[in-house]
């Protein structure tokens, strides 16, 4: 199924986005402050919840969740960002792809739940999907959802990566409303500061 699927921004990107894994390589060395999504998600969680991250990188969040005793599922389709994710955090489970892949039986396949607690969908990935996709996303994502359970998800509005696309507030609720998503809170900044027009991070549930 995944070779079927439209080439997504962040593989059309190439080498103009290599520059990531090494980014956050360097700030994890400087023992720099990474981990601000996922001590948020944290916050939304019982101790053992079920969590998907898509779109993991290097794992910085799913490795965060997973050693504060959470089932932790990761889906990154970068080859390079999955070697980097393997290195760092040896003992989270990374299905090597993109969201539109993730049906059930890829879940299952890789020993995850038939559903989760917490989607987490940070760092832009939303702003790399394939064009065109973004509902599709947003509806594979919900369908991967357990009753009560949400969506966080967050990107910039501006100032955001090179190769992604501009993703307005109004698209971004357009489009969740049409996925079957409520938008349950907007904020400016994982650290739930108030509304801007730089960052957008949301927390969504099933309509």
């Amino acid at each position: 199924m995944a070779s079927e699927l439209p080439p997504t921004r962040w593989a059309l990107g190439g080498a103009k986005n290599s520059g990531y894994g090494v980014r956050f390589a360097e700030l994890i060395s400087q023992g720099k402050d990474i981990d601000g999504e996922a001590r948020l998600a944290d916050t939304l969680l019982d101790r053992g919840a079920r969590v998907l991250d898509a779109g993991s990188g290097i794992g910085r969040v799913g490795g965060y969740l997973q050693a504060r005793g959470h089932q932790v599922l990761a889906a990154e389709p970068d080859p390079a960002l999955v070697a980097q994710s393997h290195d760092l955090h040896p003992e989270l489970v990374v299905v090597p792809l993109e969201i539109l892949a993730l049906t059930p039986e890829a879940v299952a396949a890789a020993g995850g739940p038939d559903s989760f607690d917490l989607v987490v969908c940070v760092g832009n990935v939303l702003t790399f999907v394939a064009d065109g996709t973004e509902v599709a996303v947003l509806q594979r994502l919900r369908d991967l959802l357990a009753p009560g359970g949400r969506i966080l998800a967050g990107f910039h509005l501006r100032g955001g990566p090179s190769t992604a696309r501009p993703y307005s507030p109004e698209e971004f609720i357009a489009d969740a409303t049409s996925a079957g998503l409520r938008i349950d809170h907007r904020f400016g900044g994982y650290d739930l500061r108030p509304v801007d027009d730089e960052y957008a991070v949301w927390l969504l549930s099933l309509a």
